[in-house]
Formats: structure tokens, C-alpha cells, sequence
């Protein structure tokens, strides 16, 4: 059976870690992207093919030619703000080329995909820690082109043995421990690495959203998990797919919340650096808690977060960072 795997997105941020996973583990990434949000830099351990979800005959070109076994799919957009503002930008491109994507591995007889979802598929649950059986009622259009794709992932399971793992993951953060790829959106909209780009002069402080939650210190809680963990259960779950393993969806989580203000303790203790916090409104739809119990992870992967420690995910982000950004301009990249 071939072992070369199709990783659209795999110049993102957690395609690239995903790709460098599983060439670690014997395989070959072949990464497609279109580079909107991904880095050409960041594609080192297979070959890129640039091009377009939306392009069918690449698509299907490039699954025939390189003899593509399985697919670990994270093309997405992934903004929530900007899903909100430009529902359709976000339905087109999320679902219309995830279904477009499905059907073109159908026809090429290719029956196992790793989809990359998301917690936001929840919404605002009531209960913690999220189990994979709490109700999903996503409260943007991004939750909510996710949750569309799993249920497209069901039905085509049911219809032609499309057999899926579905990832929901919490909030993904640190960086390549060996210092190779890291976290580097343009625009930056998740929380650490705001924070160190606040303990490197390049913004002025971090704004904490929300002081008035009912949490210990008023701040929303969120439970981040490293990407390399998040990676190596990506790898997981492809073997458990060729091992013949039934379609699920799986949380990907450590199962401990930290708040906003622990997370900026954490950063000065880790940086040495003052880093300057402003308190502000809360943004609309963030929930005070998310916090994941991915049980069912450790249960059928064998999976369990090995860098789960904050101080070990900023330290691994500050190290990046500081290496990408310190010598460039405020506010300039590099």
C-alpha cells in the first residue's frame, strides 16, 4: 500500500507540523496549498503542489500521480471574525471545496481521510470538561462550515465507505521544538503569540477580552495543546484508519483550562519580559470555558499529550518567535 498522503493546507501552520510528523513516521507528505495563508518555506519534508482546492483537474492530477493512499485535510479559512462579516467567502471555500475534495477522492478510489474540525463546532456548551457527545450548535459561520463537513464526512461514509477521523481540536499553540516551523498568520489573531509579539515590542500591549466572566480571575479559559501533540495524533489517527478502524470524531485537548491573565503570567515568567496587558470588552460568542476531555483520543489512538505543560508550549513559541520576528522593524515581517 502506498504510504505517500495528501495534506491540503500543508503550508499552514498545523499542516506543516503535520507533514514533518508523519515523514518521521515513514511517510510521504505531499502538501497542497495555495499559499493564501500557508509559507513556501515552511514545506520540507515532500514535495509542495500549489494549487487550489477548487481546481479539481490539479486535485485530481496530483492524487493520480503521486499514488495518494489517504488524505489529512486542513485547507480552511479560520477566521471567526472574518466568517461572520463574509459568511459566503467561508461556505464556499470550506464546504463547497471540501465536498468538491470528497468527491474527487471517491472517484479515485481513495476511502480515508483525517479531516481537521474544531471545537467551535460546540458553540457554547453548558458543561465541562466538552465530551464528543455534548450537543453542537455552532454560533459562527467557521463552527459551522466545520460541522457541515463532518456531517458531508457521515453521510458520504454511509452512501460510499468513506471511512473519516473527524479532530476536534481546542486551541492549537506552540512551535517545532527543534526551532524548524512555527505560528505565523498574517493577520495574528490567537493569544500567545499576540503576547509575544506584545514582549517583543512589536504591538504595543495585549488586549484581554472579557474581565468579567464567571471564572477565578473574571478571563476566559481555554485549554491550548502544543502542535507537535496535535501533529502525532494526526498520525495516530491515520494508522488507525488503515488499521480498518470505523469513522469517528475525537477531541484533541490536554483537559486544563488556563485563563487569559495565567496565560500572560506565564509568558513574562517564560520571556523575562514586562509584557504590557490592556483590559477590554468582551468579543461577542467567546464563551467564559473551553476545556476538552479527549478520553476517547487516549482510548482508540494510544494518544496522550506529551507537551502539555503552558510553560513548555510558550517556551517552544518564544523560541520560534524571537528567532522570526526579534531582527525584523515594529510591526514589520520578516
Amino acid at each position: 500500500m502506498s504510504r505517500t498522503i495528501l495534506v491540503t493546507g500543508g503550508a499552514g501552520y498545523i499542516g506543516a507540523h503535520a507533514c514533518k510528523a508523519l515523514s518521521k513516521a515513514g511517510y510521504e507528505p505531499v502538501a497542497y496549498d495555495n499559499l493564501v495563508y500557508g509559507h513556501r518555506e515552511a514545506v520540507r519534508w515532500g514535495p509542495l503542489i500549489e494549487g487550489d482546492l477548487a481546481d479539481r483537474t490539479l486535485l485530481a492530477e496530483t492524487i493520480a500521480r503521486h499514488k495518494i493512499s489517504a488524505v489529512i485535510h486542513f485547507a480552511a479559512y479560520a477566521y471567526v471574525g472574518e466568517s461572520i462579516e463574509k459568511p459566503e467567502k467561508y461556505f464556499h471555500n470550506n464546504v463547497v471545496n471540501s465536498l468538491g475534495l470528497m468527491e474527487t477522492l471517491l472517484a479515485a478510489g481513495v476511502k480515508q481521510i483525517v479531516f481537521s474540525s474544531t471545537c467551535a463546532t460546540y458553540g457554547l456548551p453548558e458543561k465541562m470538561p466538552i465530551r464528543e457527545d455534548t450537543p453542537q450548535h455552532p454560533v459562527n459561520p467557521y463552527g459551522e462550515s466545520k460541522l457541515m463537513i463532518e456531517r458531508a464526512l457521515y453521510w458520504n461514509g454511509l452512501a460510499h465507505g468513506l471511512r473519516h477521523v473527524a479532530l476536534r481540536y481546542f486551541n492549537a499553540a506552540g512551535a517545532d521544538p527543534d526551532g524548524e516551523i512555527g505560528e505565523d498568520h498574517v493577520p495574528e489573531t490567537h493569544l500567545i503569540p499576540l503576547i509575544l509579539d506584545a514582549a517583543l515590542g512589536r504591538r504595543a500591549q495585549i488586549d484581554v477580552f472579557g474581565t468579567d466572566y464567571p471564572t477565578p480571575d473574571g478571563t476566559a479559559i481555554r485549554d491550548y495543546i502544543h502542535v507537535q501533540d496535535l501533529a502525532e495524533a494526526h498520525v495516530r489517527a491515520l494508522r488507525y484508519l488503515e488499521g480498518g478502524g470505523e469513522s469517528v470524531a475525537l477531541n484533541l485537548g490536554t483537559g486544563e483550562g488556563h485563563s487569559v491573565r495565567a496565560t500572560i503570567e506565564t509568558a513574562r515568567r517564560v520571556t523575562g519580559r514586562p509584557i504590557p496587558a490592556r483590559d477590554t470588552a468582551r468579543r461577542p460568542g467567546d464563551p467564559p470555558v473551553l476545556v476538552a476531555d479527549a478520553s476517547r483520543a487516549r482510548q482508540l489512538l494510544g494518544w496522550t499529550p506529551s507537551l502539555a505543560a503552558l510553560e513548555h508550549i510558550i517556551g517552544t513559541a518564544w523560541a520560534w518567535h524571537q528567532r522570526r520576528f526579534a531582527a525584523a522593524p515594529h510591526g514589520a515581517r520578516p
